[in-house]
């Protein structure tokens, strides 16, 4: 690897606002590569080197989403002669990647912090689904990073399958640039690359086996990442346990991510705006203000879904992710209080359909 400086790690103004807001005068400033439990895997102007988090910062920290995360800026202190740094602080993100954490807590869990792209990757083969690329979506415009999708495996289906998964993607209304790729033909390699800038960041995220792994080792010229071989019917294997950020011979910074089984929204109110900002604008059309979209008259939704204008199914999926994100907020009388509401309505909607 080059010699890095700071600018090459993703470094400007706004973070050295930041370190001189945050960072005591004796300690220097690294960028979190890994994390390993109680450690920190660091990158900095002298290289890469382990940490520790002080007593009193884990005594502080409130939450685990205030603990660093990949991608994030530290505040640490390190002799010359110390086997591991010790992070004292964390610099405020200018983006990040969350998702709400496994199970019924309403806690956030963080997946990488101040990620300039965030690249969603979906096999052609197995694993391509709308709605799990919307939530997708919604998860990177909440935390203020560019999303980019990128259709993997396109060896294993034919042009026909291919062009109506493209299809199906424009039909949804969705805007962000798409990408294909083969990682055994290399077809698409070449579209990527150019899409890469030295000096930032980029997350890789999706399913298991979609590729990630060796697409990032393609990048990098060498087996920085186990990969699985691939099984009879084109899916890959699990391998990717950690999340990690690696320094292209280029500049460019990658991070590769466990597969997700889950992706739970949590008080993502604008990112599902931005993403069906059609539906937004056909709610406000409405002839009433308090409209329910469900049997008013001059109901923009309900003529939109009657005419094709509207996806039934995208509309559903826009009142999942609306619903999940909001709920994920109330106190639990407050989420009692609006279920008795939703079953009202319930019945009331089949008693007119039965009449």
């Amino acid at each position: 690897m080059k010699h890095l400086n700071l600018e090459s790690l993703g470094w400007d103004s706004w973070f050295a606002e930041q370190a001189r807001l945050r960072c005591d005068s004796t300690a220097s400033v690294a960028r979190v590569a890994a994390v390993d439990r109680e450690q920190l895997l660091l990158l900095s102007v002298t290289g890469t080197f382990r940490a520790k988090l002080s007593g009193k910062y884990l005594y502080d920290s409130v939450s685990t989403a205030e603990l660093p995360c990949v991608g994030d800026w530290v505040c640490v202190i390190k002799a010359e002669a110390d086997h591991f740094g010790q992070v004292h602080g964390i610099l405020e993100r200018k983006t990040c990647l969350r998702r709400k954490a496994i199970g019924e807590s309403v806690k956030y869990q963080m997946i990488a912090a101040n990620v300039d792209v965030v690249i969603i990757v979906q096999s052609c083969h197995f694993d391509f689904n709308l709605k799990r690329l919307e939530r997708y979506l919604v998860m990177v415009r909440d935390g203020g990073a560019t999303p980019y999708i990128l259709l993997s495996k396109t060896d294993l289906v034919s042009t026909d399958v291919l062009a109506e998964q493209l299809d199906q993607i424009i039909q949804a209304g969705i805007d962000a640039p798409v990408m294909t790729l083969s990682n055994v033909t290399k077809e698409g390699i070449d579209n990527l690359e150019s899409v890469l800038s030295p000096g930032k960041t980029y997350c890789f995220v999706g399913s298991s086996g979609v590729g990630k792994s060796t697409l990032i080792n393609g990048l990098v010229g060498r087996q920085v990442l186990e990969t699985g071989a691939v099984s009879e019917s084109g899916e890959g294997r699990h391998t990717t346990v950690r999340r990690e950020l690696f320094v292209l011979e280029n500049g460019v910074m990658v991070i590769d991510n466990p597969g997700m089984r889950e992706i739970g929204v949590l008080g993502a109110e604008e990112g599902v705006d931005e993403i069906y900002s059609d539906i937004c604008e056909l709610l406000l059309r409405c002839r009433f203000s308090d409209c329910t979209h469900t049997k008013e008259p001059g109901c923009a939704v309900l003529k939109a879904l009657e005419t094709g204008e509207l996806d039934a199914e995208r509309y559903d999926n826009f009142i999942k992710l609306k619903s999940e994100s909001e709920r994920s907020q109330m106190s639990p009388a407050e989420k009692r209080k609006k279920d008795r509401g939703f079953t009202r309505l319930i019945k009331s909607v089949k008693k007119d359909l039965e009449d």
